[in-house]
């Protein structure tokens, strides 16, 4: 069964490996550096949670309080062979659990148009659309979604 569980810096190899396989389709290449940058100092108002299966990481995605009712979804990638079953559903609602604890009323993403449909069914809806804006045939989908008081 995946278990979900908090990052470690030991997870980095791991968690960069996952990135490989969402290249090119989900990320563009350049982007790599810029993960493997945020994983050496990952907890700067950021929390980053990996699903682990059979020993191995399977997924792993961040929220960042960008003020005092807003957190935003970060890194988040599901090793592509194991896309379509329910691993990125669990992360994201483990993430958006802890943004209720942390007092988020709104939770903001910036995704592609291949996991935009993904994300609307979690409620989520398209803010802004940059073509391109993560690199040639990834578009900079902005989305969001309020809250519900508890």
């Amino acid at each position: 069964m995946p278990t979900l569980r908090p990052y470690t810096p030991t997870d980095a190899p791991a968690c960069l490996a996952l990135f490989d396989t969402n290249v090119p389709r989900y990320f563009a290449p350049h982007e790599r550096h810029d993960f493997a940058t945020y994983l050496l100092h990952p907890h700067r108002a950021h929390d980053y949670l990996v699903i682990e299966h059979n020993g191995h990481l399977v997924a792993c995605g961040g929220l960042a309080l960008d003020n005092e009712h807003t957190a935003a979804f970060c890194w988040g990638m599901v090793d592509r062979t194991r896309h379509r079953q329910g691993l990125g559903t669990q992360l994201s609602h483990a993430r958006l659990a802890h943004a209720r604890t942390l007092g988020a009323q709104r939770v903001t993403l910036s995704t592609s148009q291949y996991t935009q449909a993904f994300y609307a069914g979690l409620g989520f809806v398209v803010t802004h659309i940059t073509p391109d804006g993560h690199g040639p045939g990834l578009d900079a989908v902005e989305m969001a979604l309020e809250l519900a008081p508890r």
